[in-house]
């Protein structure tokens, strides 16, 4: 078995990277650490932290290819964030012009949940804490 450590970061390709970089750092408030443009792949890479922790490495590629279906797919699956206090990141994001899932409870949890996406439709989820 592995010795794992923690989660290191999510990698993340988008086809719009200046949408995107606007919606992960304005919209979730992800906060820059570094980026770089690498000529030779016309790519950009941009590392993203929440709360001082690395968490997502944002590229861009030239055409990529889009997202076959929805969560389903094998693959990732979907992000999820914990938050305090879910109705009042639902009216933020409402009011941002993103249209967000209705607010759901965890059969098992109790909990709080719901979901939108990220500009290229990879879903995301807010789960109260």
């Amino acid at each position: 078995m592995l010795q794992l450590s923690a989660l290191h970061h999510i990698a993340i390709i988008c086809s719009d990277y200046v949408l995107s970089k606007k919606f992960y750092t304005q919209v979730l408030g992800f906060k820059p650490i570094k980026e770089i443009y690498r000529a030779e792949r016309r790519s950009y890479k941009l590392d993203l932290e929440l709360n001082g922790t690395y968490l997502i490495e944002l590229f861009s590629f030239p055409d990529p290819p889009s997202r076959v279906t929805g969560p389903e797919a094998c693959g990732l699956r979907h992000l999820a964030f914990a938050v305090a206090d879910i109705q009042n990141e639902v009216e933020t994001l409402t009011n941002l012009g993103i249209k967000v899932e209705p607010i759901r409870v965890d059969e098992h949890t109790g909990k709080k949940f719901t979901f939108f996406s990220d500009p290229d439709q990879l879903p995301i989820e807010l789960y109260q804490i």
